[in-house]
């Protein structure tokens, strides 16, 4: 073999060698830039699950108020101690007094606005006029006495709706049929009511 030959062999090597060599880098450089762009790529947001419906009380009420309106109560029906205190009959029989006398209310505060409206003519005379004004006063504190009863029946309203009704704020302890009976608005047992008005006669006298 001459050396021509002999020199031309390893140079084919060697490039063959080259190639090679630069075939990898690119194949180093294009799996370098798939793994940039596949960790550049924001991962997919998992779908959050969604929370568990809050209970409704509306619904709840309106419930109460169906079954309220499906009892009857007979015409001389009064609570009675033998029955669950406040049972669905109590309860129906309560609310139907409350609205009653809310409605008896309104109905003679229309009769003192028509009342007042035709007295407004002014009185020639005076001792009229004095008296008049004497009684539109009255009439007006009355009156306001009214609103203010009217703010506690729906109050006790709000609590037949809600199960609170006939039981004292201060003990939780049932008020008593006759008391509810006499005074539909009560919020306190008579035991309550008298420490209240001792307590009351304190501060006073203090």
């Amino acid at each position: 073999m001459s050396k021509r030959n002999a020199k031309k062999k390893p140079t084919k090597t060697k490039a063959l060698a080259v190639s090679r060599k630069a075939a990898s880098s690119v194949t180093k450089r294009t799996a370098s830039a798939a793994t940039k762009t596949k960790s550049s790529t924001p991962a997919k947001a998992k779908p959050q699950a969604k929370p568990a419906p809050k209970r409704k009380t509306v619904g709840k009420k309106m419930a109460s108020r169906a079954k309220a309106s499906s009892i009857v109560l007979p015409p001389d029906y009064r609570p009675s101690e033998d029955e669950p205190f406040m049972s669905d009959k109590q309860r129906l029989y309560f609310r139907q007094k409350l609205l009653a006398w809310k409605e008896e209310i309104i109905r003679q505060t229309k009769e003192t606005l028509a009342g007042l409206h035709e007295e407004s003519i002014q009185h020639a005379d005076l001792a009229d006029r004095a008296t008049s004004e004497t009684d539109r006063a009255l009439e007006l504190r009355a009156r306001d006495r009214q609103r203010k009863l009217i703010a506690k029946i729906d109050a006790a309203l709000a609590r037949i709706e809600d199960g609170s009704y006939g039981y004292c704020e201060e003990t939780g302890e049932p008020i008593g049929l006759k008391r509810l009976d006499a005074r539909p608005i009560a919020t306190l047992s008579v035991e309550a009511q008298e420490r209240h008005e001792r307590r009351e006669r304190v501060y006073r006298e203090d």
